[in-house]
């Protein structure tokens, strides 16, 4: 009950008119109790009022304020009355164009008349999975909470969709079914949802079912004229299975009769307009207008329908349903039969006029065509269409027809033919639909006709009103048991609520004795009629309160519904109730020659159900035992079937949960967005919605949670009474405060429960209150401004008054300022006179004295100079007698010592001779001998290379000599040129005299000329002047060309710019289309792999691995031609002295695989220069010429006059290389002279005789002798290819690259020597024992039983001390004559150059005496050349030397560190620097001798590669890629796996192993398909092989060997690049791989955050004080209860959002994501939070408004502030908010006429449908904020059209694309990490691989 003290002046109620049902006024007063009269005013007309009010229940119903307006539930308002509910409907609908609103678990929806963009698949995935009461009122939100609760609960649902004819019921349950369809698909691809074969069928079952069921009212041209309710089956998964069709009350009818301006049912138009196609020319179609049954309501069309394009639809249905062409052909043949039969012509006979009976003529041909469709004899129709037969006890008889008759028995025959084929029709449908496993639960929508009313009501609108008057009792029994369960949920105390009960008016129809009971009982009697039926009625119901007898008719009787009463013409329903067909006529079809049409009409008495339903199905055909004559087909009339279906569906309906959908026709003119309150308060009243608006009035409408009632109505809060820890004590305090009544609220656990009206007076006291602060505001405002102008008008005055002040005082202070300034001037003016004076007399002074003091000081120097001259004098006698003495005593002291030394040295030599001579000293002297002799053969070797060096030096001197009388006999030859020189002088001066006499001749010559030339000089200045006219004519004309010019060349670069933009977004169009291709195939792959697993779990045996099926598996079964190398490059560490034996392998080995590019590169390894080598051919291509000059670059340490491109240009002279072909030839010479030496020093040792101690194995010597003469072969091949480059005068590089080559060589076939000796000296110690035990009866020991080997050791060594000795001193004077001989020969070479350089000028001035200067600039550029050539050269030769310096002292440095390292002290052994690069340059192998063991430390140079074995293959990916961990690949190396996998893939094309290339890339592929499948719900797993694709990737493009790729490359880069395999076709898989994995992450990341979106940034309110109106919507079912887990609060999903965000950042840049690569993931992600957030923005009327314009745009610049954080800012992101900031800015927009143009441009993001969405959405928080007006609206709408007319680019849905995928790139990025530098963790347990 309201309060009185509402009804106050002021107050807003409702009035009822009889045009406009209800209109607004005002009270003019306020109403007290006992009043009778109430003065009010019309709002729109301003007119005032008196109206009646008897008692205080017939007051006028109260208006909700202005913020209650528009709800998207009408149980909302405070205030639920018929006119607000209306009202609300009306604002919703005409105002806002929202057609569907909710009324508690109620969807109003009123038909728009137009087609609205709010169905497509963008709006569909708007609802799927949302909390529908967050979202704006939809028919996807009822089929999203049906669905819900169905997978949640797993309860069978119902969808109830009701409403009178073109409403739009047939649409709302079509959509609600299509809803399902997406939703509920197999296919759950979030990208693309595929409707699958299923749901195809139950959508093509909508158009077949309109064909055959649908028809054209003067309400509606769709309208469905009979029931339906199909439920859709669903496994435990979720997907349809199936679904059934049940149906109800077909109106037959229509068949044969239309009421005017109504069409028969649609299928028969469909067939007129085919009948031109000669597939249906059999049927003898004609228009529609030709054939009776299709011309009664005078209309055959339809405004905007295309018969024939619906008739394909048709078509296309039935071949999806399964339905073979023969069937089809078959039911439009009997669809044109009864076209033709109503054609039938029935005439009557001559006879008695009473009773004249019917016939038709023989030749009909409608009769004609009407047999031969359906296959039956022409005259026994004739026949039996016009009699009828009776049966007796003994006979049959045979009855005439009249006229009357015939045609009634043949209208029925139509209809009974119509109805049996629209069951058959849907018992197909259903056999289509039937589900081949069991369905855990289904969903039933029921499309049902709604409650009618007409003028005349007959059987059909009897039985429509029967079942609305049962579904209205099972929705009043649903509301209140949902209403009583809120309550005892909430445990508030509750009385029971009232409600209509519908009950008794359901019995006086079905209950025993009722209506359907007389009315089968009259349907029995022989001779009934409807007159007898309607006295019965009479007399037994009228004591009955639901039914009525009319005053003026006795033929029909009145039914008061819950709707509204009615009144039934009982004409007709005995004869639509039995709905007979006469025996004889369905024997006739059962006796037709087609099988179809005999089968159609089979006996079926013995099936009861059969609908078309799989179960639980009514057929509704007349069933009752009809009159002789009448079929006995059937037991049971139409009404008594009618009752059993809907017991049947209210059995179905009362075991599932309930929805309802209630669909309201605005207007009887189909005029869109057009609201008739009349009509619509008609159809509320019948619908049930003004009855839930009862029930819920009844109890507690409003409901508050407590945060949401005191956010609201803090206001109204005294700040002692708040407690943030418990709002359920604050709401109390503040409501005890409030409300007096206790009554009027209810506290329950999570809310509070209001009656009707007190929100409404809360709102009052809220508005109230803000008021009266507004004022205490505004009064203190005022204040603050009258002060603040106050003060402003003082501050004024005393600056006024301080101006005028200033001005006088500084008048005062300026004149103060000129009398001290002339004071000033007068001092120092007189102060300058004064020092001017002074300064003179001063500087005289000054003088006087610096000349006086100079004489002094220089006398005194000359005394201090001599003094110390005399001083320095004595110093050097006295040094000179000291150093006098000195010598002669030491002298004297020398002679002394080498006196007594040698008498020492005389007696020791003496007793060494004693003792030599001795047997016992010998046999010590030999003990030792051998081992020492090795010793000094190998100092003799040290020796021998300082005694080549010497050679050298000394062949060098040679040369210089003869250089030297080369220049000397060049002097002489200077002086003879001298000579020529004085003579040529002599023979110029008698040259000059001749020449001045010349010129005095010529001087006559040129006084003439002068006058000449005066001339001339005027003519040439006038020629001057024209020239310069005419040079600024050009220079004009050259500005307007380079104007000219320079607009072409922007024109150019613009169209340039242009095209590039136009080509940039043809290839983003195409990169887009490719990934969308990629996408599409790894969906269909996961398909195929989904049903190949299916059939293999049924197929029992063999299991096929999905990697056997990967679109990238390849042929691997090509045999394997190539050469292992992996034997020789695993033992390459092992020993040097095998790399000889395997060069002899690769010498003998032709294979055309080996190429001087697999082998060459510039670490130095022999192995691979030693192959190098042997391939080297004289037709080497062009790429193994750049490899080789590559390596050139490298050693030389300098640029080669090659390109990088290894391009040689023939075309240059070869006198540019005239300096280095010197040099050559010079090389070449001193080569030979060392060969020649090494020769000579060969033969002298073979001379040399050999003693047993030194060399006792000749084979050993044999061995070296072979080796050596093949080294020395080797030798004179690379001679003879340098001597044959030198003469050709090209290729000289590479000939030197193989020079150099072969020299660094030479050092390795030294130790190879030296491993030899030593082994030779082992052997040759063990003969030795040998030979010991076999001269001494096999006993060893004998040999040094007395210490004789100790006693020869010792004399050994003391003779090789000597003997060191002796060699120190004889290398000592090498050396020192190696000094004497490099200073002569650098006198010699600066004797030489100076020579040269005299020779050289002489030369020149020779031949410019003797040419002209441009040939002696040419030869002077050619000379300079060729000396900085030979500069170059030498500066080569220097750059060798010290890099051979570096490398013997970093080879040293490394011994000297391994012996630290193995004497116990740490040292750098692995030859690493101290900042932790590997040493270049160091040789592979060292030796040392340590204990006489000789030790190999292992190479420190790798070649990047990886060496597996082929079985190890699958270890390879199970440890790399199946079992490799995100949180173990996070410790490592940012993309380790790619680097490690690709130096596998390196050794496979180092081996030219394709196979096992081709199977390591497949295997990799399918490894990380199958990884990243298995855990596709893992970001961290797809970020990992997203990451580790993409370098893999960059990978086969950086060493792929293109040079576009090779750009940041290093040198050894470069080197480790691909021979013998092109990937590229792999490079496009593994791109599309990434693709594919990118689309992964992003769908991944989509699902993950998707939850967080809407709670994050349009819930989360982060700005505090800035309150909303807090939806006070009630939830609609059951669908969250308790039990489920509460969802986060905003400010949960705000940080969750950001700290996920995060995360995926950090885990990017951790893995090495590219930037690039982030910024496009990003962006996309950020589209998807914009698109989900503006759609829900869009979708949701609570968020419209100011504060939370704010609050959004506050997030969203949190979301902009994380991006520039995380340095992202610049990703698209920011740009891709646009459309949610722009929204937000609509939102705190000023909305006046005014702002329009600014509005239209600040939302250039928005289509004009978003725009005027929002619009419509926006409401205000507070009564003090104005709605947005209806013409603001319509004028926002119309400039916008105006402006996007011809934007095209401008997308005008109202949704935007979640799903779009902008192209993604994956630009190259290149590694700067060497392979040779990456090392195998243990962690990942690849012990198997071998680093090479």
């Amino acid at each position: 009950m309201i309060s009185d003290e509402l009804y106050c002046t002021g107050a807003r109620v409702w009035i009822p008119d009889p045009n406009e049902v209800w209109i607004a006024a005002t009270l003019s007063e306020k109403w007290t109790p006992g009043q009778t009269t109430l003065s009010i005013e019309i709002e729109d007309s301003l007119q005032a009022r008196q109206i009646k009010v008897p008692t205080r229940e017939k007051l006028p119903p109260l208006r909700n304020p202005d913020i209650l307006i528009g709800e998207n539930d009408l149980t909302s308002m405070s205030y639920l009355n018929e006119p607000e509910v209306l009202y609300n409907l009306q604002v919703r609908f005409a105002d806002r164009n929202c057609i569907y609103t909710y009324c508690g678990i109620v969807l109003v929806a009123i038909n728009p008349y137009d087609d609205l963009p709010i169905y497509g698949n963008e709006i569909v995935q708007a609802y799927n999975g949302q909390d529908s009461n967050n979202l704006d009122p939809h028919i996807y939100a009822v089929a999203e909470e049906a669905f819900k609760q169905m997978s949640r609960f797993e309860q069978n649902q119902s969808i109830i969709v009701s409403g009178e004819s073109g409403a739009g019921k047939t649409v709302s349950a079509k959509y609600a079914m299509r809803y399902f369809a997406i939703v509920g698909g197999s296919s759950h691809d979030e990208t693309q949802k595929e409707i699958s074969l299923v749901e195809k069928k139950v959508l093509a079952s909508n158009p077949i079912m309109e064909a055959i069921g649908n028809a054209k009212t003067t309400r509606n041209d769709n309208s469905s004229r009979f029931g339906k309710y199909i439920e859709i089956d669903f496994k435990k998964d979720l997907t349809i299975i199936g679904a059934q069709m049940r149906t109800y009350l077909l109106e037959k009818s229509r068949v044969v009769f239309q009421a005017p301006e109504e069409r028969n049912y649609h299928i028969f138009y469909q067939l007129c307009a085919m009948r031109e196609d000669e597939e249906f020319s059999h049927l003898g179609l004609q228009c529609p207008e030709e054939f009776t049954y299709l011309s009664h309501g005078e209309c055959t069309e339809i405004d905007g329908v295309d018969d024939m394009v619906e008739f394909e639809a048709t078509k296309k249905a039935l071949d999806i349903l399964g339905l073979n062409k023969v069937t089809q052909q078959e039911m439009f043949k009997i669809f044109a039969a009864v076209l033709h039969l109503g054609n039938v012509s029935l005439t009557e006979r001559t006879g008695d006029s009473s009773k004249i009976p019917a016939r038709i003529n023989s030749t009909d041909p409608a009769l004609k065509s009407f047999c031969t469709l359906l296959g039956i004899d022409e005259d026994q129709t004739n026949k039996w269409l016009c009699n009828r037969q009776i049966q007796t006890v003994g006979e049959t008889l045979t009855k005439p027809l009249t006229v009357a008759q015939a045609s009634f028995s043949r209208d029925a025959l139509a209809k009974h033919v119509y109805a049996e084929l629209f069951q058959y029709i849907v018992t197909q449908i259903n056999k289509s639909l039937a589900c081949r496993e069991k369905s855990q639960s289904f969903i039933g929508v029921l499309d049902i006709y709604g409650f009618e009313t007409f003028e005349i009501n007959s059987f059909e609108q009897f039985c429509i009103n029967y079942a609305n008057e049962k579904l209205q009792q099972q929705f009043n029994l649903h509301v209140f048991k949902l209403e009583q369960e809120e309550y005892v949920k909430e445990q508030i105390e509750w009385s029971m609520i009232d409600f209509y009960d519908n009950q008794p008016c359901i019995d006086l129809i079905e209950a025993k004795l009722g209506i359907l009971d007389l009315l089968d009982e009259e349907c029995k009697v022989p001779n009934g009629s409807d007159a007898n039926w309607c006295t019965k009625m009479y007399e037994r119901l009228t004591k009955h309160k639901h039914f009525g007898k009319p005053k003026t008719s006795r033929t029909a009787f009145i039914i008061d519904h819950f709707a509204d009463k009615v009144q039934y013409e009982t004409d007709g329903f005995l004869d639509k109730n039995r709905d007979a067909v006469l025996e004889t006529q369905l024997k006739i079809l059962r006796a037709s020659t087609s099988e179809f049409v005999a089968d159609l009409f089979v006996d079926k008495s013995g099936a009861s159900d059969t609908s078309g339903a799989k179960k639980k199905t009514v057929q509704v055909r007349p069933g009752q035992k009809q009159p002789k004559g009448m079929s006995k087909a059937s037991k049971q009339t139409v009404g008594s079937q009618f009752r059993e279906s809907l017991r049947s569906l209210m059995t179905t309906l009362f075991s599932t949960t309930p929805h309802y959908v209630r669909c309201i026709k605005p207007n009887d003119e189909k005029a869109a967005f057009t609201f008739d309150p009349t009509r619509a308060v008609q159809q509320l009243r019948a619908c049930g919605v003004l009855e839930t608006i009862r029930i819920s009035a009844a109890g507690y409408p409003s409901r508050w949670t407590y945060p949401e009632f005191y956010q609201r109505y803090r206001v109204l809060c005294k700040f002692k009474q708040i407690q943030r820890n418990d709002m359920r004590q604050t709401c109390e305090k503040v409501l005890n405060g409030l409300i007096n009544d206790p009554d009027k609220y209810q506290f329950g656990k999570t809310k509070i429960f209001f009656r009707a009206g007190q929100v409404a007076y809360l709102e009052k006291l809220r508005s109230d209150k803000l008021q009266a602060c507004g004022i205490m505001i505004q009064k203190h405002v005022k204040g603050w401004i009258y002060k603040k102008k106050y003060l402003a008008i003082r501050k004024s005055t005393l600056l006024l008054q301080m101006y005028a002040r200033g001005y006088l005082a500084r008048k005062h202070a300026q004149f103060l300022r000129e009398t001290r300034a002339a004071i000033r001037i007068q001092k120092i003016y007189r102060g300058f006179c004064s020092r001017k004076s002074y300064y003179r007399h001063r500087k005289a002074v000054i003088t006087i004295q610096a000349l006086a003091r100079g004489i002094l000081a220089r006398k005194r120097y000359a005394e201090l100079l001599r003094n110390v001259k005399a001083v320095v004098i004595q110093k050097h006698v006295r040094r000179w007698l000291q150093v006098k003495k000195y010598r002669m005593v030491l002298k004297g002291i020398v002679l002394i010592q080498s006196h007594f030394r040698r008498r020492k040295a005389r007696l020791l030599f003496k007793m060494l001779k004693i003792e030599a001579k001795s047997v016992d000293h010998i046999k010590k002297v030999n003990k030792g001998l051998e081992n020492k002799i090795i010793e000094l053969q190998q100092k003799i070797e040290d020796m021998k290379k300082v005694q080549k060096d010497f050679d050298n030096d000394r062949s060098k001197l040679e040369n210089s000599q003869k250089e030297l009388e080369r220049l000397k006999g060049s002097e002489e030859h200077l002086r003879s040129a001298s000579n020529k020189i004085t003579e040529l002088e002599e023979i110029i001066a008698r040259l000059e005299a001749e020449l001045e006499k010349e010129r005095a001749e010529k001087q006559d010559l040129i006084s003439e000329k002068s006058l000449l030339a005066s001339n001339a000089h005027e003519k040439q200045q006038e020629q001057d002047e024209t020239d310069k006219s005419q040079k600024e004519q050009i220079l004009k004309l050259e500005e307007e060309m380079a104007e000219m010019k320079s607009k072409m060349q922007a024109e150019m670069n613009l169209r340039l710019d242009q095209e590039r933009k136009q080509v940039i977004q043809e290839m983003a169009v195409e990169r887009e289309h490719h990934q969308r291709l990629v996408k599409d195939h790894g969906r269909l792959q996961q398909r195929m792999e989904n049903l190949l697993e299916e059939r293999n779990a049924k197929i029992s045996g063999h299991a096929r691995h999905p990697s056997d099926v990967s679109s990238v598996s390849i042929d691997s079964s090509v045999p394997d031609s190539g050469i292992n190398f992996s034997d020789e490059v695993r033992h390459n560490n092992e020993s040097d002295f095998d790399s000889l034996r395997r060069r002899k392998k690769f010498e003998n080995t032709e294979s055309p695989l080996v190429t001087e590019s697999q082998t060459v590169n510039k670490t130095g390894d022999e192995t691979e220069k030693g192959a190098a080598e042997i391939a080297g051919s004289e037709d080497t291509k062009a790429e193994d010429r750049e490899t080789i000059a590559d390596d050139r670059s490298t050693i030389l340490g300098g640029e080669t006059s090659e390109t990088r491109d290894g391009d040689v240009d023939d075309s240059k002279p070869a006198n540019l290389d005239l300096g280095m072909m010197l040099k050559l030839q010079t090389r070449v010479r001193d080569l030979e002279k060392e060969r020649n030496q090494l020769l000579k020093e060969k033969e002298n040792v073979d001379r040399r005789p050999r003693s047993e101690s030194q060399y006792s194995d000749v084979a050993a010597d044999h061995q070296k002798l072979i080796e050596l003469e093949m080294e020395n072969a080797r030798l004179k091949e690379s001679l003879e290819r340098l001597q044959k480059a030198v003469a050709l005068g090209q290729g000289g590089n590479e000939e030197i690259t193989n020079q150099f080559t072969a020299l660094n060589e030479e050092l390795s076939r030294r130790r190879e020597e030296c491993i030899q000796l030593k082994s030779l000296l082992a052997s040759r110690t063990k003969d030795s024992i040998e030979t010991a035990k076999e001269s001494y009866g096999g006993n060893a020991e004998i040999l040094n039983e007395d210490g004789e080997l100790a006693s020869a050791y010792q004399t050994l060594k003391d003779v090789n001390r000597v003997l060191q000795r002796d060699l120190e001193l004889e290398k000592s004077g090498y050396k020192r004559k190696e000094l004497e001989l490099r200073a002569t020969i650098e006198e010699l070479k600066k004797d030489n150059n100076r020579q040269q350089d005299l020779i050289g000028q002489l030369n020149k001035v020779a031949s410019n005496l003797s040419m002209s200067p441009e040939q002696a600039m040419q030869n002077a550029l050619q000379f300079e050349i060729q000396r900085l050539m030979s500069e170059n050269l030498d500066m080569r030769e220097k750059c060798d030397q010290l890099e051979d310096k570096v490398r013997k002292l970093k080879k040293a440095v490394k011994i000297y560190s391994n012996r630290l390292k193995e004497h116990g002290v740490s040292g750098n052994s692995e030859g690493v620097s101290s900042k932790g690069k590997p040493e270049e340059g160091l040789e592979e192998d060292e030796e040392e001798e340590m204990g006489g063991k000789i030790k190999y430390q292992p190479t420190k140079n790798y070649m990047g590669m990886l060496e597996y074995k082929k079985e190890e293959e699958a270890a390879l990916v199970k440890q790399l890629v199946t079992d490799l961990k995100p949180r173990v690949a996070i410790t490592l190396i940012p993309t380790l796996p790619a680097y490690i996998l690709f130096m596998c893939l390196r050794h496979t094309d180092h081996l030219n192993e394709d196979s096992r290339c081709k199977t390591l890339l497949t295997n990799v592929i399918n490894g990380i398909k199958k990884v990243s499948k298995a855990h596709q719900d893992d970001i961290e797993t797809l970020i990992l092989w997203l990451s580790n694709t993409c370098r893999f990737l960059h990978l086969l493009k950086q060493y792929s060997g293109e040079k576009s790729f090779q750009v940041e490359n290093t040198e050894l880069q470069n080197n480790h690049c691909l021979r013998n395999f092109d990937l590229s076709e792999y490079r496009a898989i593994l791109n599309d791989l990434a693709v594919w994995l990118y689309q992964g992450v992003v769908k991944t990341a989509k699902e993950h955050i998707h939850p967080l979106i809407v709670g994050a940034l349009l819930e989360y309110e982060g700005i505090q004080g800035l309150s909303s109106k807090p939806s006070m919507s009630r939830q609609r079912s059951s669908s969250h209860s308790d039990t489920l887990e509460a969802p986060s609060t905003p400010e949960h999903c705000f940080e969750n959002l950001i700290k996920t965000l995060s995360s995926w950042v950090n885990l990017m840049r951790t893995h090495g994501f590219d930037t690039l690569v982030v910024n496009q993931l990003f962006k996309q992600l950020f589209y998807f939070i914009v698109a989900t957030a503006a759609n829900n923005l869009l979708l949701r009327k609570d968020m419209c408004n100011w504060s939370k314009g704010m609050q959004i745009r506050y997030n969203l610049s949190n979301l902009e502030q994380w991006l520039r954080d995380n340095r992202l800012h610049e990703c698209g992101a920011v740009e891709a908010m646009e459309p949610l900031i722009q929204a937000s800015q609509l939102l705190q927009a000023r909305k006046t006429a005014e702002d329009v143009d600014s509005i239209c441009e600040m939302c250039s993001q928005l289509s004009v449908a978003q725009i005027i969405k929002i619009l419509n959405l926006y409401t205000p928080v507070d009564e003090y904020e104005e709605r947005v007006p209806i013409s603001f609206i319509r004028k926002i709408q119309q400039t916008l059209k105006e402006k996007r007319k011809s934007d095209s680019s401008n997308p005008q849905a109202l949704l935007i694309d979640t799903k779009q995928f902008f192209p993604v790139m994956f630009p190259f990025c290149p590694s700067s990490i060497g392979l040779e530098s990456i090392d195998i963790p243990s962690v990942l347990k690849l012990g198997f691989l071998v680093r090479l």
